[in-house]
């Protein structure tokens, strides 16, 4: 089966900002992305979870797969609202099938 390069877009952020940021992808022209809950983890600060070290509404996991010609683009629009908040976001190699849909 063939597969196509394409971009793997985490972007880890406080649950509260998660429609700023899926506003900003969208107006970027990201059609599609997953978010997910985020139970806790471990970071610089040390570990935490949901339950209160971050904030009663925890964090959120946006995914996004993309064209990497796409992905300086992506990433601007979602440093806007990461740059000032809690927030980890990651760019990774992938391959897809049916490239057309992203």
């Amino acid at each position: 089966m063939q597969t196509h390069q394409a971009k793997r877009v985490e972007i880890i952020i406080e649950a509260p900002m998660e429609n700023r940021l899926t506003d900003a992808l969208t107006r970027a022209g990201v059609t599609g992305f997953t978010v997910l809950p985020v139970l806790g983890g471990s970071g610089r600060s040390g570990r935490w979870t949901r339950e209160g070290q971050v904030g009663r509404a925890g964090m959120v996991a946006v995914i996004c797969l993309i064209r990497p010609e796409r992905l300086d683009t992506l990433l601007e629009a979602a440093f806007t609202v990461v740059e000032r908040h809690i927030g980890v976001v990651s760019v990774t190699d992938t391959q897809v099938l049916r490239a057309e849909r992203f």
